[in-house]
C-alpha cells in the first residue's frame, strides 16, 4: 500500500514567523543514554519526543533503565531517569535511527546475557560491521556483522581500530559507554576522513561534563577512561538541524524567520546554517528575540563542502534547485548509507518535477531549471520529506509522499510548516 500524499503548502507571500522548535534528537539521545549508565539518578528537561527519542526509550528501559516522564509539553519532556543494572534478554527495536542502532550495542556488552537487535527494512542496509567488529575485539560476542544481531557481554575494554568513514556514530558509540568497561577504550580511526565531526566533539562534550576523562588530543584518537558516569541534571537545546527547513523558507519567500533559544555557543552541526545561509543570499542576524534570517530578493548558488554537517544537505539541495546560479555540494559520499541514498533520492526527485541534478562520487551538482508540480517522494526519510516540503513553497502543486515520516525527528512537522505560513499572512 502507497503511503499518503500531502500537498505541500504553497507560500503566498512572504513569511514572517516565530518557529519555536523541540530538543534536539543528537542531544536527547545522547542524554538519556549517559543518564541511563550515570551512578545515580538524573532528570532530561526539554527532551525531544519523536519515533528516535521514544525507540532509545523503549531500549534503555528494555536492559534494565528506569525512565518516567515527569512533564509534557510542546517544548519536550521531561525524563527522570533511575539507572539499573544492565540486562541481558531483551530484544531491541532500532527502527531506522541511527543513535538507536550505532549507541545501543555497547551499553548491551555490559549486560548480563544476551541481546537481540533488529530494525525497519532498510536499517538492514545501513553500515554496521565496523562497530560490532569493534565490539569483538573489545571483548564481547556479537552475531551478525548487520541487523538482525545480537550481542553479549562481558565487555573489557581496551584498544580498537576501525573505519568510521561511513558515519562518526561508530565512533560516539563506543565512547558514550567506554567508561562502563573494566579498561575504557582508545578508539583509532583508520580510512577516509570521519563526516559529520561536530557530533562526535558533541559527545566528548557531553562525556566531559558527566566526569568522565576523555583525551581527543591526538588527530583521530579518542581515549576514554574507565569511571563512573556523574549524574546530572540537563536541559536539552532546540534541533538546530531541524531549523534548516523552517529558516530556508525565509530564503525562499524572501520572508523572515525566527527561532528562539538558539544557542550562543553549541556543538550542534545546524549551526553551521548561520554561516551557509548568508552564502545563498539570507541575512542572518541575533536577536533577543533568537536567531532571525530574512530572504532577499532572490536565491544564490553555493559550491560548498558539507562533510561535517552533511544533515543538511536536503534542505540546501531545496534550495539550489530554486536558485538563480549553479550549486555544488560536496563532500557527503557517506550520506548514501543514511536513511535512503540521499544523494540518488534527491536527484532523482528533483529531476522528476524538471530539474537538472547531476550526482557525482561525493555530492550533486545542481542547475537550477523552471521546476513543475508532481509527487516528490519520500523514501521514509525524513529530510528527504522536508525538502519536498521547501520547494513547495514555490512550486505550485508538489505533493510530498509520506508527510508522516517526519515523526523520525520532528513529530509535528506539517501542523508547524502550516502555521508558519499562516503567521505570513
Amino acid at each position: 500500500m502507497s503511503a499518503p500524499l500531502w500537498p505541500a503548502p504553497e507560500a503566498t507571500g512572504p513569511v514572517d514567523a516565530v518557529v519555536r522548535l523541540p530538543g534536539s534528537k543528537s542531544v536527547t539521545n545522547r542524554a538519556l543514554l549517559l543518564a541511563a549508565l550515570a551512578d545515580g539518578p538524573s532528570t532530561v528537561r526539554r527532551a525531544l519526543r519523536s519515533r528516535d527519542a521514544d525507540l532509545m526509550v523503549a531500549a534503555l528501559r528494555a536492559l534494565g533503565a528506569e525512565l518516567t516522564p515527569s512533564d509534557e509539553s510542546p517544548s519536550g519532556t521531561d525524563w527522570h531517569v533511575v539507572p539499573g543494572p544492565v540486562r541481558g534478554g531483551a530484544s531491541i527495536d532500532v527502527g531506522l535511527a541511527g543513535t538507536v542502532m550505532r549507541f545501543v550495542p555497547p551499553v548491551a556488552a555490559l549486560a548480563d546475557g544476551e541481546v537481540s537487535f533488529d530494525g525497519d527494512p532498510h536499517a538492514r542496509k545501513r553500515p554496521m560491521g565496523p562497530i560490532l567488529g569493534a565490539l569483538r575485539s573489545l571483548g564481547a560476542t556479537v552475531d551478525g556483522d548487520a541487523l538482525p544481531f545480537t550481542v553479549r557481554g562481558p565487555i573489557s575494554g581496551g584498544e580498537v581500530t576501525l573505519d568510521a568513514s561511513a558515519s562518526s556514530q561508530l565512533v560516539s558509540g563506543l565512547l558514550l559507554a567506554a567508561a562502563r568497561f573494566d579498561k575504557g577504550v582508545t578508539v583509532r580511526h583508520d580510512g577516509p576522513p570521519v563526516p559529520s565531526m561536530p557530533h562526535i566533539q558533541m559527545t566528548v562534550q557531553m562525556l566531559r561534563a558527566a566526569g568522565v576523562r576523555v583525551d581527543d588530543s591526538e588527530p583521530d584518537v579518542w581515549r576514554v577512561e574507565p569511571g563512573p558516569v556523574a549524574a546530572r541534571d540537563l536541559t536539552v537545546e532546540p534541533d538546530l538541524s531541524n531549523a534548516a527547513p523552517f529558516l530556508a523558507a525565509a530564503l525562499v519567500t524572501g520572508g523572515t524567520v525566527t527561532i528562539p533559544d538558539w544557542p550562543e555557543e553549541t556543538t550542534q552541526g545546524g549551526d553551521e546554517l548561520r554561516s551557509l545561509l548568508p552564502r545563498m543570499g539570507a541575512t542572518v542576524t541575533r536577536t533577543p528575540q533568537g536567531l532571525k534570517v530574512t530572504g532577499g530578493a532572490s536565491i544564490q548558488g553555493i559550491d560548498a563542502d558539507l562533510h561535517d554537517v552533511s544533515e543538511l544537505t536536503p534542505t540546501l539541495a531545496a534550495l539550489a534547485a530554486l536558485a538563480t546560479s549553479p550549486s555544488t555540494l560536496r563532500g557527503v559520499a557517506h550520506i548514501r548509507g543514511h536513511e535512503t541514498d540521499r544523494l540518488a533520492a534527491l536527484a532523482t526527485e528533483i529531476n522528476r518535477l524538471g530539474g537538472d541534478v547531476t550526482e557525482t562520487p561525493d555530492g550533486l551538482e545542481i542547475r537550477p531549471r523552471p521546476l513543475r508540480a508532481g509527487v516528490f517522494h519520500s523514501y521514509a526519510d525524513h529530510r528527504m520529506a522536508t525538502a519536498g516540503a521547501v520547494i513547495g513553497l514555490a512550486v505550485p502543486g508538489v505533493q510530498v509522499e509520506d508527510i508522516a515520516t517526519t515523526a523520525k525527528t520532528l513529530p509535528e512537522f506539517a501542523r508547524m510548516w502550516a502555521l508558519m505560513l499562516e503567521e505570513g499572512r
